[in-house]
C-alpha cells in the first residue's frame, strides 16, 4: 500500500508456495470453549492486538493507512476478497461475476440474505449506492489525501474534471449489480478487494452524514459516521474507540451471514513504540503485534511465541531521478549503478529471514514476471568501466533515505542506505546523503526530483502487474523521467496498452515484454529486494493465517488459557 538471495533462473513461479502459508498458523481449536480471556467470554475468548498507530477514522473510503484498514477489514467486506494466506481474488459478497468481451461491463451475482450491521439489506441497490457515493465526491472528498484509492484506481469523479474508469452502475434485481467501465483494465475486479471499496450501509451513511468531510487548513474533520458508526456486513461490529486508553473495541456479529467469528471480542491497543509492543506481549498485555524487529525474532521464538514470516509481496528499489542530473540520463551510468550495488550482500546482511534478491519490480508470484530478463550482477570493475565510458568517472550523487519510518520492504532504512552508499563509493562515486522524515519532507523531495538516487518501494495491494509497475512508471511525468523522455513516453504507453488488454494470456505476454525489453534495458530504477514482513502472536493464539498483503482477518482466531 502507499515493498533474491536466491534468484529464480528456472522461472518457476511460487504461487503454490505463497498459498501454502495459509496453513502456517492454523491449529486445532479443541478445548477453546472454556476460554474467558479479558472482558469477553465465548467460544474463542478475546484477543488484544498491538497496533502501531491510531486510525484517523473508520470509513475506509477516506483512508489510505494500514492501521485504519486493519480495523475496518474486520467490520466490512467487499464484492470480492482475497483467499486467506494468498493474494488471489475469491468471491466475498459477490458469489460470482462475468464480464463482456470488451471488459467494460461487469455483472456481479450477490449473496442473498446478507444484512448490514444496522439490519438493512445488502443487495444490488446497496452496491450501486456505494459506487455512486464514491463517484460523486465533491469538495474535500476529492482530495487525494482522502480519496487516494479511488483516484489511483478509478481516476476522476462525476464532475468530469479528470477522466474516470467508472461509468455507471445498475441493479436490475436485488441479487444483481452491473458495473460499467469506460475501458478495460487488468485491475478489475481485483481492486474491489481493497478495504477502501468495502460495501457500507447506505442507510447508516445517510443517517450519520458520511460524506460530510471538510478541509480545515492542512487537515480534515470527519462526520459522525466515520468516527463512531462504521457499518458493514463483516464478522465483527464496531463498539467503541476509547482515545483516552488508546483502544478500539469490536465484538462478534452474531447475525453474520457466514461462519460466525470464534472470538467474542477483538481489541486493538494503540502502541506506537515497537519495543513497548514487544514488552506488552511478554507481559501478557497484548496477544500479538505486527512487524516485529528482525533482531527480536529469535528471542520472541525462544520465549514460546509464534513468529510467522509472510511470503514477500513487495519490492524495494533504488530510484534514479534523471530530471536534474544529466549524467544519469546516460544508460551506461544507470547500468553502472546496477552493477555497483551488491544485492546479495544487502539481503544477507540487512534484511530479515526469507528476503530475496529482486530481478524485476514485482515478485515472481505476479502475472507477467519474466524468467529471462537481463541481469546486472555485482561487478565493481564493470561499473567503473561503464562510468569511464560515459565520462562520469567523477560522478557525485545526492542520495536520499527516509528517517523515522520502517516499511515492510525497508525495515532498516539507515542500514540499507549505509550498505548501498558504500557500494557506490567503492566504484568511485561521491555520495552526499540527505535524510528526512517520511512525512516530513522525504516523499515531497523525492516527488519533486530533488534526489539523484533514493530508496523507495511498494507492498502490493492486489495481484496484478499494474498495481506495481503501472503505479511506478505509468506516468511519463513521474519522478523518474526527464520532460519529453521518449523512453518514458514509450513505457507509459505500453503499460496502458497492457493494462487495457482484456485477454489474460495476451496481457501476460505484454507485461513479460515490458519487463524484458523496457524495464530491464532502460533501467529507470534498480530493483533490489523482496522482503518478508513478520507477524507475532502468543503461544495461546490459534488459527491466525498470515497474509502476504499484511491483510490478516481475525474471525477464525481463538485464544486459549
Amino acid at each position: 500500500m502507499r515493498a533474491p538471495s536466491r534468484p529464480h533462473p528456472s522461472g518457476i513461479r511460487r504461487r503454490a508456495a505463497i498459498a501454502g502459508i495459509a496453513c502456517a498458523l492454523v491449529a486445532a481449536a479443541a478445548g477453546c470453549a472454556e476460554s474467558q480471556r479479558g472482558e469477553g467470554g465465548g467460544e474463542g475468548g478475546s484477543l488484544t492486538f498491538g497496533a502501531a498507530g491510531a486510525p484517523d477514522l473508520f470509513d475506509p473510503f477516506y483512508a489510505s493507512d494500514g492501521e485504519t484498514f486493519r480495523v475496518t477489514r474486520q467490520i466490512m467486506e467487499g464484492l470480492v476478497g482475497f483467499k486467506a494466506g494468498t493474494a488471489d481474488v475469491e468471491p466475498e459478497l459477490a458469489e460470482s461475476w462475468e464480464h463482456t468481451a470488451d471488459g467494460k461491463a461487469w455483472t456481479f451475482h450477490l449473496r442473498q440474505g446478507v444484512k448490514f450491521h444496522d439490519g438493512t439489506d445488502f443487495d444490488g441497490s446497496a452496491v450501486c449506492a456505494n459506487f455512486e457515493r464514491w463517484y460523486h465526491q465533491t469538495g474535500a472528498g476529492q482530495n487525494n489525501a482522502l480519496s487516494y484509492y479511488w483516484i489511483e484506481n478509478f481516476g476522476g469523479f462525476a464532475d468530469g474534471a479528470q477522466p474516470s474508469l467508472y461509468a455507471s452502475c445498475e441493479s436490475p434485481d436485488p441479487a444483481t449489480a452491473t458495473v460499467h467501465l469506460t475501458r478495460a483494465t487488468s485491475k478489475f475486479p481485483d481492486l474491489l478487494g481493497l478495504p477502501a471499496f468495502s460495501m457500507q450501509s447506505p442507510a447508516a451513511m445517510e443517517r450519520y452524514r458520511a460524506n460530510d468531510v471538510r478541509a480545515v487548513g492542512d487537515s480534515f474533520t470527519y462526520p459522525e459516521y466515520a468516527q463512531s458508526h462504521p457499518t458493514g456486513t463483516g464478522p465483527f461490529r464496531f463498539v467503541s474507540y476509547d482515545q483516552g486508553n488508546a483502544a478500539i473495541r469490536l465484538e462478534r456479529n452474531d447475525e453474520y451471514w457466514g461462519e460466525k467469528a470464534k472470538l467474542h471480542d477483538l481489541t486493538f491497543r494503540i502502541i506506537p513504540d515497537e519495543t513497548t509492543r514487544k514488552q506488552e506481549l511478554e507481559s501478557g498485555g497484548i496477544d500479538g503485534y505486527d512487524l516485529p524487529n528482525a533482531a527480536d525474532l529469535k528471542a520472541l521464538r525462544d520465549a514460546g511465541n509464534q513468529v510467522e514470516v509472510r511470503d514477500p509481496f513487495n519490492i524495494m528499489y533504488l530510484g534514479i531521478t534523471q530530471k536534474n542530473n544529466p549524467k544519469l540520463r546516460d544508460l551506461r551510468v544507470r547500468q553502472a549503478l546496477a552493477h555497483a550495488v551488491d544485492r546479495e550482500n544487502l539481503v544477507r546482511a540487512n534484511l530479515p529471514e526469507g528476503a530475496e534478491v529482486a530481478t524485476q519490480f514485482y515478485p515472481d508470484t505476479v502475472d507477467g514476471w519474466a524468467s529471462d530478463v537481463r541481469q546486472y550482477p555485482h561487478d565493481p570493475d564493470r561499473a567503473r568501466q561503464l562510468l569511464a565510458e560515459a565520462g562520469a568517472a567523477d560522478l557525485t550523487l545526492t542520495f536520499y533515505w527516509p528517517a523515522e519510518v520502517t516499511r515492510p520492504y525497508m525495515p532498516d532504512p539507515q542500514g540499507i542506505y549505509n550498505a548501498l552508499a558504500e557500494d557506490l563509493r567503492e566504484v568511485g562515486i561521491t555520495v552526499n546523503a540527505v535524510s528526512k522524515p517520511w512525512n516530513g519532507g522525504y516523499i515531497d523531495d523525492v516527488d519533486n526530483a530533488r534526489a539523484d538516487v533514493f530508496l523507495l518501494g511498494w507492498t502490493g495491494d492486489y495481484n496484478t502487474p499494474d498495481n506495481f509497475i503501472g503505479t511506478f512508471f505509468g506516468t511519463p511525468t513521474s519522478r523518474f523521467y526527464t520532460a519529453g523522455s521518449p523512453w518514458g513516453e514509450q513505457l507509459a504507453a505500453e503499460l496502458r496498452a497492457a493494462d487495457g488488454e482484456p485477454d489474460e494470456a495476451k496481457r501476460n505476454g505484454l507485461y513479460q515484454e515490458i519487463n524484458r525489453k523496457l524495464l530491464a534495458e532502460y533501467l529507470p530504477a534498480v530493483p533490489l529486494s523482496h522482503s518478508p514482513p513478520a507477524i507475532v502472536v502468543g503461544e495461546n493464539v490459534h488459527g491466525l493465517v498470515p497474509s502476504p498483503l499484511t491483510a490478516e482477518e481475525f474471525a477464525g482466531v481463538t485464544v486459549t488459557g
